[in-house]
């Protein structure tokens, strides 16, 4: 979805947005960093000087609770956030926390966890950890 057409239905659904509001939106749909709030923050504020830290965390909140944009949470006290708010899943690096998508089918497993647990499922999140191609030693690197 485009930010035009995610911005048209926010408005349909009677939220307001600022400037500072599109550009948050347009820099996370524009991103596969999976930036920080802080991350959007400086990004935002070189073109919107008066722009808060606040006002970062209400959009991401915002986009969040409408289902346009993903929070993911890794342990490190920060969030990263997702332009892509369709299912899919990620590896995230454990040495710089940088995070990536990856692009497959999503498992099926919905039904079976039903079955076993007597829970309704609305959906998973499955993640993988490793050191990513930077972090990886030299060491390592000559083995391979």
């Amino acid at each position: 979805m485009t930010a035009i057409e995610i911005l048209k239905h926010l408005k349909d659904k009677g939220v307001r947005f600022t400037p500072q509001r599109q550009a948050i939106l347009e820099f996370l749909l524009g991103t596969d960093t999976h930036p920080t709030a802080e991350e959007i923050y400086h990004h935002v504020k070189a073109k919107f000087p008066g722009v808060s830290l606040g006002t970062i965390y209400n959009t991401l909140n915002m986009l969040k609770e409408h289902g346009y944009i993903l929070e993911l949470s890794y342990g490190d006290m920060s969030s990263h956030f997702d332009g892509n708010a369709n299912n899919h899943y990620h590896v995230a690096c454990t040495e710089c926390g940088r995070i990536v998508d990856l692009h497959r089918p999503l498992l099926e497993l919905e039904n079976e966890v039903e079955v076993k647990t007597g829970f309704q499922v609305h959906g998973h999140r499955l993640e993988f950890y490793g050191v990513c191609p930077n972090c990886v030693s030299p060491d390592l690197k000559k083995m391979n």
